[in-house]
């Protein structure tokens, strides 16, 4: 049986590298296009609507940036469910533009319930600066790229 997939991008494409996961969403996007089977979110703007539209869906993939890891920009991080577990808030207060991933999570397994998918990867991208920029370094968007590739290699036909 084939899980129903929910890819979600989190960043702020006008904070420099921060945008990274919104520009591997584009790419997905424009590469996979529609299938039933994979739904693509852009959680820039619009999370807390797209967090009703995950039920239904068996497995979630997460694609974020991350600062200060003392790795070089692009540098890619998978992280198993069981550490995304550990980094969900119980009650997270957030603005409604600056969800991250973790909080993301925290609202949609209460709002999902027994619905909440077992099935959870992380995919972190190295970044040094989330200061205002239109527009990413070239190892970001390379690290982007890489993402796209691994994901786009999980649907091959």
């Amino acid at each position: 049986m084939t899980k129903k997939t929910a890819i979600l991008g989190f960043g702020n494409p006008v904070r420099a590298d921060d945008g990274v996961g919104i520009y591997v969403i584009d790419q997905l996007k424009s590469q996979i296009g529609k299938r039933d089977d994979i739904s693509i979110f852009d959680m820039g703007t619009s999370a807390f609507e797209v967090l009703f539209s995950l039920k239904g869906h068996d497995r979630i993939i997460l694609i974020d940036a991350v600062i200060n890891t003392g790795e070089s920009v692009g540098t890619i991080y998978k992280m198993p469910a069981s550490e995304v577990e550990e980094q969900v808030e119980d009650d997270p207060h957030v603005f409604l533009h600056s969800l991250k991933w973790n909080q993301a999570l925290s609202y949609a397994k209460k709002m999902l319930g027994e619905e909440y998918p077992e099935d959870i990867e992380v995919y972190l991208i190295a970044i040094d600066s989330t200061k205002f920029n239109v527009g990413m370094t070239e190892e970001a968007r390379k690290g982007g790229d890489k993402v796209v590739n691994l994901v786009k290699n999980e649907f091959k036909p």
